[in-house]
């Protein structure tokens, strides 16, 4: 045969017939033969093929069934445990100094007696030791209970399923938020000089493991509120933002969801955490201790009226308002690797 220059090639896949043609005529309009009217896609001697996920959706449509079918294939409890874990240590670790000042503004001894700006990093390591386990428990039971419900009911009700998922999973990691919080604010305040004499001291005073869940009711009765304001912001501010651009939010979408929700329930959730740090600490400033949360309501207000029970919402909203950037733009950031790599 005589020689003839190289001509560019055309790859013509049909996903009617499963089968690919190569002409070697510049000038063949697109399409096939045999009926499929799907555009021919043009290929460089020596290219790779392109795949199906490399073929460009404008919608977005075609990534956000490839995510979903992955999503499907991988249980949501191991990765929320995992993704949880990680999320819940990286916001504790970058922000503990705002979270101590908060406990301080709140001490019946008043902010410069608990410790002023002195020690900010006063129980870390507690603080370090309960933040993994309990953001793990929390958002395993929360994607699991979430999960179940939305596929059980119409999208109309969907706020009232991540409130019921997130008060599931704030009831479960509280079992162990609890004794973390308990020695992380009593060290933050002062009380205590190390971990250990600050265990000894709580077991002592409560009579063995009972002093560490002291404050539990407290805590439960701020978590569910701040979870029901929280994360149908959160959740629905997502679902607004994807459809708006037409595929899916990303990790720092998702995370500014996650600081709007967190500071808007931050401030409205304030009085109840004073209430909870006050029944931690255990006593007021003359050294009386408090009897459950209706005595420790009675005696905050008549040392200062309401204006009492917001002390400390400036560092708290900005603490959960960075936070929940930090949390949640770690949780989804991990949760997508995981999706990715399982």
């Amino acid at each position: 045969k005589r020689w003839q220059p190289k001509r560019k090639n055309t790859l013509q896949h049909c996903h009617c017939t499963n089968r690919s043609k190569m002409s070697q005529s510049p000038h063949k309009p697109a399409g096939n033969s045999d009926g499929c009217d799907l555009p021919s896609v043009s290929v460089q001697p020596g290219a790779r093929r392109p795949a199906q996920r490399d073929i460009p959706d404008d919608d977005g449509q075609e990534r956000g069934k490839l995510r979903k079918a992955d999503h499907e294939r991988v249980s949501p409890f191991r990765v929320a445990l995992v993704a949880g874990g990680v999320a819940g240590t990286s916001v504790d670790m970058a922000l503990f100094p705002l979270d101590t000042l908060k406990t301080r503004m709140q001490a019946p001894h008043g902010f410069y007696r608990s410790g002023g700006f002195r020690g900010v990093y006063n129980g870390l390591f507690a603080a370090a030791a309960g933040s993994a386990p309990g953001a793990a428990i929390f958002f395993s039971t929360y994607e699991t209970v979430k999960e179940d419900l939305t596929e059980r009911f119409d999208p109309i009700y969907h706020p009232a399923c991540y409130m019921a998922a997130s008060s599931c999973g704030e009831v479960a990691a509280c079992w162990i938020r609890v004794p973390t919080e308990n020695i992380k604010q009593k060290m933050q305040a002062g009380m205590y000089k190390n971990t250990g004499d600050c265990l000894r001291g709580i077991a002592r005073a409560g009579r063995g493991y009972k002093g560490f869940y002291k404050g539990y009711v407290a805590t439960v009765s701020r978590e569910i509120p701040f979870s029901f304001i929280q994360f149908p912001i959160y959740e629905t501010s997502k679902k607004q933002w994807s459809r708006w651009q037409g595929r899916d939010v990303s990790p720092i979408q998702s995370a500014l969801c996650g600081s709007i929700g967190g500071g808007i329930s931050a401030a409205f959730t304030t009085p109840l955490d004073v209430v909870k740090t006050r029944m931690m600490l255990g006593a007021d400033c003359s050294g009386t201790h408090y009897r459950g949360m209706l005595d420790t309501v009675h005696r905050i207000h008549a040392e200062g009226g309401m204006k009492k029970f917001f002390s400390g919402v400036v560092p708290r909203t900005l603490w959960i308002g960075l936070g929940g950037c930090v949390f949640f733009g770690s949780y989804e950031s991990v949760k997508e690797l995981l999706y990715d790599i399982m």
